[in-house]
């Protein structure tokens, strides 16, 4: 009793002498003894600040149970054991990894993402089974030379990272099939990069490239190019040689033209948020195979007439820019289905018709019938429908059976109907890109829908909001959002500004009262439409000037 009196009396922890001391997470000799016979071992999301030493020496240490004197079966012959192929070390708080990686000479697939790890040992280099390696979401800020020895490495992600450069010996991943450096700090890429023969995808999008290297016309089996977010001012024509591109994106850069590729099997190409001033003849004619051709966010004054020349095109997304004048002629398009024209100076066409979306005549219902019927679904049953429309009917409530086709359903036309609320299901059409709603009777929005992680345009003119939808705040994807004619009274700029993609925004005929000077901060914006709102200020004549003034205007009167 003495003892524990004397800690109590010093203010010490009576209790210290029991508590166990804390130990690294010790992984299970049943979960290693599993291991030793599937060739697999998930230590995902187990809190691991380094990898234990038993995992690198699985194959070479017998288990613990050898050294006790028990007899083994068929099932537990230990020395039978398969070598490790696949292990998963992601979410956990890896800051380094041991040279000892080397002892699992068997490996075929490595995660190592979600992590902190800064660096990799060279011993990386000797794994020259390994197919896959994943190393996004860590903190690398260079890649060891070593690591581009494995020459039969397919899948390699490293996407959300610190790297500045790459090594010139990257080439050397002969086998590569597919490469993610995307989300890095990446200035320039070697020229070694066209060695990558193999190459399907290379997604390098969200870095601080200027130029691409001449090189990349090698790369002859590249299908999907991303070089989206970058500071690109120009695309070389060399890129025609990459003959099986097939969708190109080159949104958020710095271009001026419309590249010249006249790459056979390109069927979409994105170069939103660049500042295209003029399409050219020659530019157009080499997009033989276009189904999507987005131009939106640039400064397009016309439309040449040699655009109806695409016969293959599906989707023209022109949004927001500065076209005047529409071209008859585009009625001509034989399989134009979405042609997107919201936020520029038209004349003689009504609002409500700027943003335009055909669907599969299948899944189109027009009857002003109070629900859908049941043969209309069951009529889709087992197809990939990709768009809906049921707008123009008596609706009160969304078909409940529109969640059947959640894996592939992305544009939805629910418009002109007698919504009065809008159904938490349709939250789980997670596919969703586009959503119209507007002529309904709606005055909030599910909390769910920030699930819509692939959201970017919401169409809610003339339904009866009197704030901004909460939820709308956060999705970060949202390019458009159309809020006309309700009766919002208020806006919150600095959640406005958390919404990097969002260009169009109409808070037209709404209550504003007051123009909040912070909303001149929201540089993204590209159309902003605030017509009819009892505001003073901003007056008619600097609305009139269009959105640049007015987000001038705005950002002069922030006081300091």
């Amino acid at each position: 009793m003495s003892r524990f009196g004397k800690a109590k009396a010093n203010n010490v922890d009576s209790l210290a002498g029991f508590r166990a001391q804390k130990k690294d997470t010790v992984i299970s000799h049943g979960v290693l003894n599993a291991a030793r016979k599937s060739g697999q071992l998930n230590l995902s999301s187990r809190g691991l600040s380094e990898v234990p030493q038993n995992v690198y020496r699985l194959n070479i240490d017998p288990p613990e149970d050898a050294h006790q004197n028990v007899s083994f079966d068929a099932s537990d012959r230990w020395w039978e054991q398969t070598d490790l192929t696949k292990l998963l070390l992601s979410s956990n708080q890896l800051t380094h990894l041991s040279d000892d990686i080397r002892l699992l000479a068997g490996l075929n697939i490595l995660d190592l993402h979600d992590n902190q790890l800064s660096s990799l040992p060279s011993a990386l280099g000797e794994l020259q089974e390994l197919h896959q390696l994943r190393l996004s979401h860590n903190q690398l800020t260079s890649l060891p030379e070593e690591l581009c020895t494995l020459k039969n490495l397919r899948s390699l992600t490293i996407q959300q990272n610190l790297l500045e450069s790459l090594p010139e010996q990257v080439g050397h991943l002969e086998n590569l099939s597919e490469l993610d450096l995307s989300r890095n700090h990446l200035k320039g890429l070697p020229s070694s990069l066209g060695c990558l023969i193999g190459l399907q995808k290379l997604n390098l999008c969200h870095n601080k490239l200027t130029c691409l290297p001449d090189s990349l016309r090698q790369l002859k089996n590249v299908k999907m190019l991303d070089c989206s977010n970058n500071q690109l001012t120009h695309i070389p024509a060399s890129l025609s040689e990459m003959v099986a591109l097939e969708q190109l994106y080159l949104r958020h850069n710095k271009l001026c033209l419309l590249p010249r590729l006249s790459a056979p099997t390109l069927k979409e190409l994105y170069v939103g948020n660049n500042q295209i001033e003029q399409l050219e003849t020659e530019q157009l004619e080499c997009l033989t195979a276009i189904s999507i051709l987005e131009l939106r966010d640039n400064k397009l004054k016309t439309i040449p007439e040699q655009i109806t020349s695409l016969s293959t095109l599906t989707r023209l997304d022109l949004t927001n820019n500065d076209i005047t004048t529409l071209l008859a002629s585009l009625s001509l398009l034989p399989n134009l289905k979405v042609l997107l024209l919201e936020g520029n100076p038209l004349r003689g066409i009504r609002r409500d018709l700027l943003t335009v979306g055909d669907t599969n005549t299948e899944h189109t219902h027009e009857k002003q019938a109070d629900q859908i019927p049941n043969e209309l679904f069951d009529a889709a049953a087992g197809e990939d429908v990709t768009t809906a429309n049921f707008s123009k009917n008596q609706m009160t409530s969304i078909p409940s059976r529109l969640v059947e086709f959640h894996a592939s359903l992305s544009d939805i036309n629910l418009g002109f109907n007698r919504l009065t609320c809008c159904s938490p299901d349709i939250c789980k059409l997670l596919n969703l890109k586009h959503i119209d709603l507007r002529n309904n009777q709606l005055d909030e929005l599910p909390p769910e829908m920030k699930n819509l992680t692939k959201l970017c345009s919401i169409i809610l003119n003339y339904n009866r909001f009197r704030f901004f939808p909460e939820v709308l705040y956060h999705i970060v994807t949202l390019e458009t959002v159309l809020l006309g004619n309700n009766q919002v009274s208020a806006v919150d700029p600095n959640r406005l500004m958390k919404l990097d993609h969002l260009s169009t925004l109409d808070l037209s005929n709404n209550d504003l009262l007051n123009i909040p000077p912070e909303l001149g901060l929201c540089t993204n914006l590209r159309c902003l439409i605030l017509d009819g709102n009892p505001f003073r200020t901003p007056r008619a004549a600097i609305l009139a000037k269009g959105t640049d003034a007015v987000l001038e205007y705005l950002r002069s009167r922030i006081t300091t």
